[in-house]
């Protein structure tokens, strides 16, 4: 099933009472929602813009709000104390969540936090949580050192080029 919805100002949909995160990129937008029995699929432009497993809510309590943190990475690069208290980071992977608690106790804190999230627009998400998780072990826990080893990491996957050296 089809349908055509509009993104609300804080970047969800609703469908059977449930609301679902979209990328912020898409608020305010006319978006197609479509519904297969176990995933809603949110498509705009021709592309599907993300996935969400379908909620099925039989009882007569509120719906729910599943978010995807990442949809909203382009609001807190332009509000970085969003990240505080924002429903949608309350999911975050657990070293994330860990290097906010650390990041948080220092001025700027919110500002480098969010530099780090914004990595996973860059870099694939698991190295990024390898690169936090290898600074929180060695009790270094500074945007530098992430981008350190998160270079490392990457360098390290990379194969070496074949050089024909003159002998």
């Amino acid at each position: 099933v089809e349908r055509a919805k509009r993104v609300s100002p804080t970047c969800l949909i609703s469908f059977e009472r449930n609301r679902y995160s979209v990328p912020a990129s898409f608020a305010n937008r006319p978006v197609s929602v479509r519904v297969y029995p176990n995933i809603i699929a949110i498509a705009a432009e021709g592309q599907i813009l993300c996935e969400h497993v379908r909620r099925i809510n039989r009882s007569h309590l509120p719906g729910r709000t599943i978010y995807d943190w990442r949809h909203y990475l382009a609001v807190i690069q332009r509000k970085p104390g969003a990240l505080r208290n924002g429903a949608p980071f309350t999911e975050m992977p657990d070293a994330f969540r860990r290097l906010q608690i650390h990041l948080l106790k220092r001025l700027g804190g919110d500002r480098e936090m969010v530099d780090i999230l914004a990595l996973v627009l860059q870099h694939d998400e698991q190295a990024v949580l390898s690169a936090v998780e290898l600074a929180l072990e060695a009790g270094v826990p500074t945007k530098t050192h992430i981008l350190n080893l998160l270079h490392r990491l990457l360098d390290a996957k990379r194969p070496a080029p074949d050089i024909d050296a003159p002998q």
